[in-house]
């Protein structure tokens, strides 16, 4: 059994475990949502991957800063570290999806 888990809340709301991230890899739709404003595939990534270099960088912030004793409070320390590992193992999960996608579309042959 693990010690860290989601809570409820985000793994029965509407987005899901997703939401419990922060809204990582989740676009809110916009109220007049067109193709000419809609953010391209590319910059969806670039801003996916963004945040979850964010995440990792503040939790190895907090890390650090516990280490130095700047801070007491362990458990926000392991809180960030775990966002930054589910952040991360979310986007490996995601490239490979990707990735098998990919290798599907390339095995049909026409």
């Amino acid at each position: 059994m693990s010690v860290f888990s989601l809570p409820i809340s985000a793994v029965s709301s509407a987005n899901g475990p997703a939401s419990a991230l922060g809204g990582l890899f989740s676009q809110a739709p916009a109220a007049a949502a067109s193709p000419d404003n809609a953010p391209s595939f590319a910059q969806m990534l670039e801003n996916a991957f963004g945040q979850v270099n964010g995440l990792q960088n503040t939790a190895a912030q907090k890390a650090q800063d516990f280490a130095r004793g700047k801070t007491s409070d362990v458990h926000s320390v392991m809180i960030a570290g775990e966002q930054a590992t589910l952040a991360l193992q979310l986007t490996t999960q995601i490239r490979n999806k990707a990735v098998d996608a990919y290798q599907e579309v390339m095995r049909v042959s026409m």
